[in-house]
């Protein structure tokens, strides 16, 4: 039976953490392919985050010259807020047979009993969780339900000091982010003027 994995986030921007975890898991798991799946309209996100179109932009680039790595625009055509249980249910319904794996960090995990109709997850998906800085796999163990953990892998990852969140600071601060995300990432951000405000 093959397998696939679902790469979710805001991607505002992609970065090198990302692509990264995506290779990882891929490899780990024997994943045909990994989906990047950017968010349309994320409903748990305090920040105005950028339009859908550009962080689309983003990630295609981002991920150019990956065999195993590909798109959708699942959630950012589908109108209203973006949820993830709406979005593994459909892909799992256009990919029959195939076993899927959301794929995303270990703070996310933590914060997935906040997600919408977060206990029929475990019904539709295998789970990646990748450590970060201050969020260890003993703290997840914690706070999950058996159900959850019975479904989740947990990924160990190098630690990368990088987030989309550092990197818009600093692009609006006028340093840079060479080294941190792709170079044509790097290159539309700047045609863009993105993150300036």
């Amino acid at each position: 039976m093959t397998s696939f994995g679902i790469m979710g986030g805001t991607f505002d921007p992609i970065h090198f953490g990302h692509l990264l975890l995506a290779e990882r898991a891929r490899e780990a798991y024997g994943l045909q392919t990994v989906v990047f799946v950017p968010a349309g309209y994320p409903w748990q996100k305090p920040y105005r985050v950028t339009d859908p179109d550009k962080r689309w932009a983003m990630t295609t680039l981002a991920i150019q010259g990956n065999p195993g790595f590909e798109a959708s625009r699942i959630e950012i055509d589908r109108p209203g807020p973006s949820y993830s249980f709406d979005t593994i249910h459909q892909m799992v319904a256009e990919r029959p047979g195939q076993t899927p794996y959301f794929i995303t960090g270990m703070d996310a995990i933590l914060q997935i009993l906040t997600w919408r109709r977060s206990d029929e997850l475990p019904q539709l998906t295998h789970f990646v969780a990748a450590a970060r800085r201050g969020y260890g796999i003993r703290k997840a163990k914690e706070a999950l339900s058996p159900e959850f953990l019975e479904r989740t892998q947990f990924l160990k990852m190098p630690l990368m000091e990088t987030s989309s969140t550092a990197i818009r600071n600093r692009v609006c601060n006028g340093h840079s982010i060479r080294y941190l995300t792709p170079e044509r990432v790097r290159q539309f951000i700047l045609k863009e003027g993105l993150y300036k405000d």
